[in-house]
């Protein structure tokens, strides 16, 4: 166990902790919730930096990291369709969860095939990214409907149009591998 590894595990606890918070009947609940986010976000960001810089890159880091990544952006989104309750918050809230769970599942795939690499993270995978992660932190931190929800929202469809697209990426990559003979 090292400190990349023990950050990532920091990510998953913290979701418990982000839903409670974000459902306290109290005036900063959103806020705080939001603080936790952006603690999740920033952990994300530094256990990768700190696993590299360190030398301390493991199997349990490289399963762990997607997955805790995964399941508080999850977490989130289905709150905020249950704050927002609209058809327009739950289509990308969809839409991101649905490709994760497609993405997830062809690298799994092209990794039992020997071709992971065809499907390694792309530069507008991380784009995707960092606007869902700010769209996300807007969305949860502040009251629904104000100016900077407004821009959580808008940063959402962004988010979710890039998902689309790196999708797409993703799997015209893979797709001479999926099409051929096994």
């Amino acid at each position: 166990m090292n400190i990349p590894n023990l950050l990532t595990l920091l990510r998953i606890v913290l979701i418990p902790v982000f839903i409670l918070i974000y459902y306290l009947p109290v005036p900063y609940a959103h806020f705080s919730a939001g603080v936790i986010f952006a603690l999740a976000a920033i952990t994300d960001w530094f256990d990768g930096y700190l696993a590299r810089r360190w030398n301390q890159t493991s199997a349990l880091g490289a399963f762990l990291d997607p997955v805790a990544d995964k399941l508080i952006v999850a977490a989130a989104l289905v709150v905020l369709t249950q704050t927002f309750s609209a058809l327009w918050m739950t289509v990308p809230a969809i839409i991101i969860i649905g490709r994760e769970i497609v993405i997830s599942a062809l690298r799994e795939w092209m990794a039992e095939v020997g071709k992971r690499a065809n499907v390694a993270v792309s530069y507008i995978g991380k784009i995707k990214t960092a606007l869902q992660m700010i769209s996300i932190l807007l969305l949860v931190s502040f009251t629904p409907f104000s100016a900077l929800s407004w821009v959580g929202i808008v940063a959402m469809y962004g988010a979710a149009i890039l998902t689309l697209w790196s999708m797409i990426i993703y799997l015209k990559a893979a797709w001479p591998v999926l099409t051929s003979e096994m």
